[in-house]
């Protein structure tokens, strides 16, 4: 298939070189100029204890991209959604689609600029990270899930699932794309929590002194995901039952466990969200990914309180105005419901 991939970064460069090494045709399109450079100058190279290769795919900043393409997947930071989305617009295809390979609620997003016909799905939760121009490591498989949002089984969702086969053999489709990205959601507020501090995924989610934040965040955004009629999916031990308001902590506590043991096998040890302000030196999708959390419970009236504080000292750390410690993760803990 021909792909027009829209960011070049750990996601869409991880599935973009996968695709182009097993015979797709890859067009990537990516906003930093020193990164498109590397890619067409030496290749795209993967790095990782999954796959070690490069590959020659020609890469475009956004001003310099000309055609038109059926097949888009957009893998930008989820606060850039709306201006990627409007600048790639011109470049689809009226039969084409965007397909979203983010994290969050991209796809309400997508759809108001291209239209609900022109809008699918997905769900990642594989490992990756961008280590410099023009070199990604893949660092740990995880779900590749993609569905329609109208939550039919159509012959291009087949046709997608079969290309998206070749990076990933797992993949899978499914009619309830929403409850994976909710799902996501529940366990991405968790990983919030744990870029509080610098400890690992697995070391922080593991310590006993935070699971009451881990256990209560996650039952807050499935408490608004319910309110929505949304049924939540689980993936890579993350179980949404055992988050439920009135799940046993028995259970709760399992499934800490089985993500615990899911990261320990991941070369990244850490969550994009702690890279991008550790690392990279930049803001996080904290109010594209947590933002419409407290917005669609508020209609829903349902409370978010922990994920309203989750926010703040999120940009109280990107600021600089407080370190990543667990001294503020314990600011956090101190605004569990009593």
């Amino acid at each position: 298939m021909n792909f027009l991939i829209w960011g070049a970064g750990a996601i869409g460069g991880t599935i973009g070189a996968h695709l182009a090494r097993a015979g797709h045709d890859i067009t990537f399109v990516d906003r930093a100029q020193d990164h498109v450079v590397a890619i067409n100058a030496v290749g795209l190279r993967i790095e990782g204890p999954l796959a070690e290769f490069s590959v020659r795919i020609p890469a475009f900043t956004p001003d310099a991209l000309a055609g038109e393409f059926e097949h888009v997947v957009l893998a930008v930071k989820a606060q850039d959604t709306e201006a990627a989305t409007r600048a790639l617009a011109p470049h689809l295809r009226a039969d084409g689609y965007v397909v979203s390979a983010q994290n969050g609620l991209n796809e309400l997003v997508i759809k108001r600029t291209v239209g609900d016909a022109r809008t699918i799905g997905c769900f990642v939760n594989f490992g990756a990270d961008y280590l410099e121009p023009g070199v990604i490591q893949y660092a740990g498989r995880g779900a590749v899930v993609v569905g329609e949002i109208d939550g039919s089984i159509t012959t291009r969702l087949k046709e997608l699932h079969r290309a998206l086969s070749d990076f990933d053999d797992r993949a899978i489709v499914t009619a309830n794309i929403w409850g994976f990205l909710w799902g996501k959601l529940a366990y991405g507020a968790q990983l919030f929590a744990t870029a509080l501090t610098n400890d690992s995924i697995a070391d922080a989610l593991a310590d006993p002194r935070y699971r009451d934040v881990y256990v209560e965040i996650a039952r807050e955004v499935l408490r608004v995901a319910k309110a929505r009629g949304i049924t939540p999916e689980g993936f890579n031990g993350f179980d949404p039952l055992a988050f439920a308001p009135e799940a046993d902590r028995v259970k709760s506590e399992r499934s800490l466990d089985e993500m615990v043991a899911f990261n320990r096998k991941s070369a990244k040890t850490h969550s994009g969200i702690w890279r991008d302000i550790a690392v990279r030196k930049r803001r996080t999708e904290t109010d594209a990914q947590l933002g419409p959390i407290v917005t669609l419970g508020a209609d829903a009236g349902v409370p978010t309180p922990l994920v309203t504080r989750l926010i703040e000292l999120m940009h109280e750390v990107e600021d600089g105005r407080r370190p990543q410690s667990h001294e503020t993760l314990d600011l956090l803990k101190a605004a569990l419901p009593g």
